[in-house]
């Protein structure tokens, strides 16, 4: 049986195989952290702390990834893959999934609508990332 990894990886598929770095792996978790701890700083717009938390976010579940052994061509796939890289269900990936559409319409179209229980959302998801993360040893 192939796992959810092998299913995304090949010609045209967003996933590639890649050994894992334990120095790649630090920094990711070393930088998700900086962040997610600087998005809590109520003193910044919700704006910056916004972005801020989705940065972590995306850092963070970059780093369970790559812990795999994988590297991904989007962004996105780091959020959807969570239940098999840190086994985190739909409460923390579909905020997760929001704030990049949320992230992208911002980015791409100057539309950046968000709010205090969306930043607060996207954080208490991050922080779940971290502690699911904290829980497994370095590649």
């Amino acid at each position: 049986m192939t796992s959810p990894f092998e299913n995304l990886t090949g010609f045209g598929k967003p996933l590639k195989p890649e050994p894992p770095d334990a120095k790649e792996f630090a920094g990711l978790c070393r930088s998700g952290r900086a962040r997610l701890k600087d998005a809590a700083n109520a003193g910044l717009s919700l704006e910056g702390r916004f972005d801020l938390a989705y940065n972590a976010a995306h850092a963070l579940c970059l780093a369970a990834l790559r812990r795999q052994g994988y590297r991904s061509a989007n962004r996105y796939i780091v959020f959807q893959l969570l239940p098999h890289t840190l086994g985190l269900g739909p409460e923390v990936w579909r905020v997760l999934a929001k704030c990049h559409d949320v992230r992208n319409l911002g980015e791409y179209e100057g539309d950046l609508n968000v709010d205090e229980r969306l930043v607060a959302d996207l954080i208490t998801a991050c922080l779940a990332v971290a502690t699911q993360l904290d829980t497994l040893p370095p590649p």
